[in-house]
């Protein structure tokens, strides 16, 4: 019988001592050595020199029997609808569903304060009505400030619940919710084996310990056991399990990568802390798309679906301000309307200076050039600051061309067309350029109301539309 012991392994070489040291003493790597259980193998050797070890049955499946057991699984909706479509869509047994895949594990991370956890109690709270057992691990947490928080959620529901729809709520929640306040995961996966829940929901991964390591919490070690382990459970009985994951002061999920590579999804919830939007992305998705995107607004008692995010970054536009122009965004696949605003003023320093909220000051100054060289606009002492409303942040270059009108219009002091959109990448030598999702970007600003919409079609340059607009 193979006997369990542990090792302190590098991660870089492969070398395995007894002990933990800061350096690895073969490859000469700081802080690389991982605490790792090791099994004493026992028993004859193959040819190779490994250990001679027949193979399970079970373990070999034939074609055909994958094949029908590949067929698409009905997923778990979540209740929440921006939740289900950062998780994925299935079609299955003849209709359209999405959600949770049953058995998959999903880790959440975001900064601290960010509705990691208020999101899963929401979460929790739209699921009880569909789902017997419920379990929650109160890693950081009790279960009575986690219960304050359900009771807020609840409390204030405003219309949307009759005080018998509330008592029916409550009275489920009082026998389908379950919490754990053990941070064993050998405890925890006991529990899985025995009740068998419907979902698990683990708060935080960073909590969790096994007696096989003598590693503290939080450690590489603990958490790349621990969730092997709970991903082994996940998949054998095919209950969901959620990972609430802390990050570093980076931004990045704490723990080792291949915590991000033992789970089926990576997802990510951020925004501006003092900001009212929080976006929910897939960075890693094994049963759905990466490039979808869910948007929360944050509200008295936790984060609210938000089903039309442009009328949230034009709410405070009433009318053609100088300086302002809009644009049309893609997150994952939604097209979103947003405002752009620039301000030009004649600078007071020797290097004139260039100054970007929510927008990547390398584009700015390019586009800053462009506007010069090819549009004669004597911008080279002229401070210029942009900023795009609501706090939003635009990576795509779709942005490009209502960036240089904004900044045209500011400059001339001369306010742009009412109910006109600006979509398009602009090239360096002065050009429009195509988009992807021109037709959807295109059809998003109509439905809202949006007369004019400005593309490579109807303004090839910037230099010619900046004319047409009497901007140059």
């Amino acid at each position: 019988m193979a006997k369990s012991s542990t090792l302190f392994v590098c991660q870089q070489c492969g070398e395995q001592t007894p002990k933990w040291m800061g350096q690895c003493l073969n490859c000469g790597q700081w802080n690389t050595l991982v605490e790792t259980v090791v099994e004493k193998k026992s028993g004859g050797k193959n040819s190779l020199g490994g250990e001679q070890k027949p193979v399970d049955v079970k373990a070999v499946v034939a074609f055909g029997d994958a094949e029908h057991k590949a067929q698409p699984q009905e997923r778990i909706s979540t209740g929440i609808g921006e939740f289900d479509r950062v998780l994925g869509e299935t079609f299955a047994v003849g209709k359209r569903s999405g959600g949770i895949v049953p058995g998959a594990v999903i880790l959440i991370g975001g900064e601290p304060g960010i509705g990691k956890s208020t999101l899963l109690t929401q979460m929790v709270i739209e699921m009880v009505e569909s789902l017997p057992k419920i379990l929650y691990v109160a890693g950081e947490e009790s279960p009575s400030q986690i219960t304050l928080r359900i009771n807020r959620i609840l409390g204030f529901r405003g219309d949307k619940n009759t005080d018998k729809n509330l008592q029916e709520k409550t009275k489920k929640l009082s026998t389908r919710l379950k919490f754990l306040t053990s941070t064993d995961v050998d405890q925890l996966i006991t529990y899985i084996e025995q009740e068998k829940p419907s979902i698990v929901i683990v708060d935080s991964i960073q909590s969790l310990t096994t007696e096989d390591l003598s590693g503290a919490a939080g450690s590489v070690g603990q958490l790349r056991e621990g969730t092997d382990r709970l991903t082994a459970v996940a998949k054998r009985f095919h209950v969901p399990i959620f990972l609430v994951g802390h990050v570093t002061k980076e931004g990045e999920i704490a723990g080792p990568k291949i915590l991000e590579h033992i789970v089926d999804a990576v997802l990510e919830l951020s925004g501006e802390r003092t900001g009212q939007l929080r976006l929910l992305r897939a960075i890693k998705n094994r049963f759905g798309a990466t490039d979808e995107v869910g948007i929360f607004q944050v509200n008295d008692v936790g984060l609210s679906e938000v089903i039309n995010p442009s009328q949230i970054f034009l709410s405070e536009q009433a009318q053609a301000s100088v300086g302002s122009a809009i644009a049309c965004v893609m997150e994952g696949t939604r097209p979103l309307l947003i405002e752009v605003q620039a301000l030009v003023v004649e600078s007071q320093l020797a290097m004139p200076r260039r100054v970007g909220r929510g927008i990547q000051l390398s584009r700015l100054q390019v586009l800053a050039a462009v506007l010069q060289k090819h549009a004669r606009l004597p911008l080279g002492t002229a401070d210029i600051f942009v900023n795009i409303a609501g706090g939003f942040s635009v990576q795509e270059p779709a942005v490009d061309l209502a960036l240089c009108v904004a900044i045209a219009s500011s400059f001339k002091n001369k306010a742009l067309p009412e109910k006109s959109v600006y979509i398009g990448e602009v090239g360096l030598l002065g050009e429009v350029r195509q988009v992807s999702y021109a037709d959807r970007r295109v059809k998003e600003a109509t439905r809202l109301g949006y007369e004019a919409v400005i593309t490579k079609q109807t303004a090839p340059t910037v230099a010619a539309l900046l004319k047409k607009l009497g901007l140059s």
